[in-house]
């Protein structure tokens, strides 16, 4: 519990989990299936951004290669978007996403 506070006040004064890092999303569902994570966006996103996935059971960072809203695939995504991004690994509701900066 103290995690998702801690994970939650980062994400309302842009921490991240790490050095260069800045929090930019919540996974909102995971398609396991399609391997795609579904996410609301708190900052913006581009195709081509490193991103870093971090949960209870999660901790892994991936390159963004694709971007759908409402199954386009656009380029870059801003704060408020609802985005879904193909993923490697399975992620879990609520897993924060922090893009890395440096």
């Amino acid at each position: 519990m103290l995690g998702r506070m801690m994970t939650w006040l980062g994400g309302l004064f842009g921490l991240g989990g790490g050095s260069g890092e800045r929090q930019i999303g919540v996974v909102d569902h995971y398609f396991g299936k399609a391997g795609v994570a579904a996410i609301n966006l708190r900052g913006s996103l581009s195709v081509g951004d490193t991103v870093h996935v971090k949960g209870h059971t999660t901790d892994f960072t991936q390159k963004v290669s694709s971007i759908q809203i409402e199954h386009a695939s656009v380029d870059e995504a801003k704060r408020g978007d609802s985005i879904g991004i193909k993923i490697g690994r399975r992620v879990r509701e609520h897993d924060a996403v922090y893009k890395i900066t440096g």
